[in-house]
């Protein structure tokens, strides 16, 4: 008789999980929370359900909610109190993310990450400084080395009030050069920079603006984002990064961008994160209503898919909700 291979016998339950290739675990997962100075209580983001834009006052009971469910990684992004041209209330010393970090910082034990952009600071909404009658040229955005130097300010300012990590968002041309040097300067030498190294300008992004009121005022990203039928380019722009001092290389979004997270992985030996951005939880969520997916187990699918592709650390929404069924 012959005999034929079963690949089967492996997949009974008992020995299925001491053979699975990718796990998520609770250490993997980095929870965003969104602190807003402009308000004394609790917003909820109808567009991301069961997310909040928590006050100050609130931060530290909010990053207590996330380390119960055994996430120890939290990445902060802030609504300031006020915008201007420059987006200066994003380097200030009682600016929100900072004041948000001194108190988590001082009472968890969360390890803080800090977003180091300005489009949510801005009252134009662009990751930086305009270049001249940008509002009447759609070819015209953001002048770049004027907003290094911006950058810089913003990543020292959060390490002062202690940030662990911080994360450059804007994928403005040196950032990560800038922002080392500017850390290093001022004596944060052991301070990691995790780099949104291949961030898409992305149609997933919509809850999220949302929820940081960072929308643009006028026109978009694509003169500074990543054109998304590129990939070639990634990798032309991790590798600058990677020469600059990045310590983590961070891909954005992440389902459509797999394939990004997976190139990233064969070709450079740094952690990988990607990003499980607002969208693709929105989505998920949207299609759980209406009775066509169960959450639990699509959420948990997706984010076995990233780990599949290569990443080390995700970034998501769904990070208490799975962190709380491991």
């Amino acid at each position: 008789m012959t005999r034929t291979k079963r690949p089967r016998r492996l997949r009974r339950d008992g020995v299925r999980g001491l053979v699975s290739e990718n796990r998520v675990s609770a250490s993997d997962l980095i929870a965003p929370v969104f602190v807003d100075a402009t308000t004394d209580e609790r917003i909820p983001i109808d567009s991301m359900p069961g997310h909040e834009r928590v006050p100050v006052s609130e931060a530290v009971d909010r990053v207590e909610e996330v380390l119960e469910t055994g996430v120890e990684a939290v990445m902060l992004f802030g609504i300031p109190e006020s915008k201007d041209e420059r987006g200066t209330r994003a380097w200030a010393e009682d600016g929100v993310v900072q004041r948000a970090t001194r108190d988590i910082v001082a009472e968890t034990d969360a390890y803080v990450i800090t977003d180091v952009c300005l489009c949510e600071y801005t009252d134009h909404g662009h990751c930086g400084v305009l270049e001249d009658h940008a509002a009447d040229d759609p070819n015209l955005t953001v002048k770049n080395d004027e907003t290094l130097e911006l950058l810089g300010k913003i990543a020292v300012s959060h390490a002062e009030a202690g940030a662990q990590m911080v994360a450059p968002s804007s994928m403005t041309d040196g950032m990560v050069g800038a922002i080392r040097g500017a850390l290093d300067d001022a004596g944060f030498e052991g301070l990691p920079v995790m780099s949104y190294a291949a961030k898409y300008q992305s149609a997933f992004y919509g809850p999220f603006r949302d929820a940081a009121d960072g929308a643009p005022a006028f026109g978009d990203r694509r003169h500074y984002q990543m054109d998304p039928a590129n990939s070639r380019e990634a990798l032309r722009e991790v590798r600058l990064d990677v020469e600059q001092g990045a310590d983590v290389l961070m891909v954005k979004p992440a389902l459509p961008y797999l394939d990004i997270v997976s190139a990233i992985r064969r070709e450079f030996d740094h952690p990988v994160a990607a990003y499980n951005v607002s969208g693709e939880y929105a989505m998920l969520h949207a299609a759980a209503e209406k009775g066509w997916l169960e959450l639990d187990e699509v959420a948990m699918e997706s984010l076995v898919s990233m780990k599949r592709a290569g990443a080390d650390l995700i970034l998501t929404y769904f990070a208490e909700q799975v962190a709380d069924r491991l």
